[in-house]
């Protein structure tokens, strides 16, 4: 399979009264196509400002955004609005992203309407029932507005305006974080039966690793703007490498009685400022592990084999 999204050396930084704040900085992802990445880490990490700049609702600092081998970053507003058909955001709150003045259908058919894409009030309507349909919305609810609906079905609003232009790829910015554990489910089911259906291509954003190992072929661990650790799903719950992965992994919930004594890789130190960071692992100050070596200069990934990369220089090439 060949790559449908690729970054590379990709930045985007904020200016701050204290400096430049660098929310993604040099990150090289690439997402094949009907593969789903998850891209996981703690809360201000920068995992929200990368979908968003992937997509170009924000605009990069430096660096590519290499779409179907054209790069979005370099495109004129004509090509723009035809890559906006073809990548789409599912947004993390299902109130605050809708429109509290339109109807659900209002919704749904907005993205048609103003990408010009269909003009007949029927097309549009046939379009909106058949997405209703899709996502699991009864065709009663046609005229309902958002405040009069739950999470769940706010949700799948959010998720049906975001198909209904027919798009190839799809951010995922934490859409179940917000709802209870048996809608989550739902969701997430959805979301992967829409998958298999339409051959979707997904980044899925999420801080909770139970979620992110359910649905994603791919993982990427962020930290401070820098991805510290990408690799199969699979091997990095199996295998570990970066020590900010293991922590986040042994934080994960164990509903296990069993396990109450297995023990938890605890995190000490001060979190580094993403404010003009120095050089160096910004993971560093909080490292059990951490040399003189690891604040001298950048680290990068290196490559431990069947495509796992983890950005540490305590570990060796042999350390797999």
């Amino acid at each position: 399979m060949s790559a449908l999204l690729e970054t590379k050396r990709l930045k985007k930084y904020f200016s701050t009264p204290r400096g430049m704040l660098h929310a993604v900085d040099d990150v090289d992802l690439s997402i094949e196509r009907g593969a789903t990445l998850g891209v996981v880490g703690e809360s201000g990490c920068g995992k929200s400002t990368l979908g968003r700049t992937v997509i170009r609702l924000l605009d990069a600092t430096a660096g590519e955004v290499l779409f179907d081998g054209r790069d979005v970053m370099k495109m004129d507003k004509s090509e723009l609005r035809q890559f906006r058909n073809q990548a789409q955001i599912i947004f993390q709150d299902p109130y605050a992203s809708l429109n509290p003045r339109l109807t659900v259908s209002e919704i749904i058919a907005e993205p048609l309407i103003a990408g010009h894409v269909m003009r007949h009030p029927a097309d549009i309507e046939k379009k909106v029932f058949k997405m209703m349909d899709t996502v699991g919305l009864a065709a009663r609810l046609v005229n309902t507005y958002p405040h009069e609906l739950d999470g769940g079905r706010r949700q799948r609003i959010g998720i049906a305006r975001s198909l209904v232009l027919d798009p190839q790829f799809i951010v995922c910015d934490e859409p179940v974080s917000a709802l209870d554990v048996s809608i989550q489910a739902q969701i997430l089911n959805l979301l992967m039966d829409l998958q298999r259906e339409k051959k979707l291509t997904y980044m899925f954003i999420t801080h909770d690793l139970s979620v992110v190992k359910h649905i994603s072929t791919e993982i990427a661990v962020m930290y401070l703007g820098k991805c510290v650790e990408h690799g199969p799903a699979k091997a990095i719950f199996a295998n570990p490498l970066h020590p900010y992965t293991k922590a986040l992994l042994s934080a994960i919930p164990i509903p296990d009685l069993s396990q109450r004594g297995k023990k938890r890789e605890l995190l000490t130190g001060e979190v580094s400022s993403p404010i003009n960071p120095k050089p160096g692992c910004r993971f560093a100050s909080r490292c059990p592990y951490a040399s003189q070596a690891c604040t001298q200069q950048d680290i990068q990934l290196q490559d431990f084999g069947g495509g796992h990369y983890a950005a540490c220089c305590a570990l060796n090439a042999s350390d797999q």
